[in-house]
Order: C-alpha cells, then structure tokens, then sequence
C-alpha cells in the first residue's frame, strides 16, 4: 500500500545540475538525482542540441534515479548550457570549457 501512495506522486528533482569549469581536454560530468524510478523521456542536451550515447558522450542512469551525462574529452566550442529533461523536470547548468594557458 505503501509503495502505491508513493507511486502516485509525480517524481521531482532531488538534486539538480551543478555548473562546471573544466579545461579542454578533460572530462565534464553532470548528474541529475530524482525522487524515484520510471520516469519517461528521459533527455540530455547541450545547446538546444540533443545528445546521444557514443565515444565523447556517456549517459549512464544508476537505479532509474540517478542520470548522469559525462562529456569527454571537451573543446571549447562545448561550452554551453547542459539541459536533462525527464517529462515535465527540466534541471540546467552551464558548462565552461577553458583553454589551457600558453604563457609561462
């Protein structure tokens, strides 16, 4: 009875995006925790650009709970707004991607 009541409540956003600074050629991670399980659409984007499992780009979920993207091996053209969508949560962060310093 328990986990019905409690199936019933829409999911929320236990812990949203954070915005992260790396250098170029580093990875990024970002990770979303919801309140519970089977949520559907479950989306990343950067940019306004749909992102997809492959080589640079990782998406991984852990419990249906937890999601996490993980770009690797970033440009600076990366830089940009990181949006995950689940239905109707949206959770935003800003991704900084800085060039390596050449002075000395």
């Amino acid at each position: 009875l328990l986990l019905l009541c409690h199936a019933e409540e829409a999911a929320v956003i236990v812990s949203g995006l954070r915005s992260t600074d790396v250098f170029v050629g580093e990875s990024a991670t970002f990770t979303c925790e919801l309140s519970h399980p089977g949520v559907k659409n479950v989306q990343w984007w950067l940019d306004g650009t749909p992102l997809h499992n492959n080589l640079v780009t990782e998406i991984s979920e852990q419990d249906g709970r937890i999601h996490t993207l993980t770009l690797n091996d970033v440009a600076c053209h990366d830089s940009g707004t990181v949006t995950f969508r689940a239905g109707p949560l949206i959770s935003s962060a800003k991704l900084l991607v800085k060039g390596i310093s050449k002075k000395h």
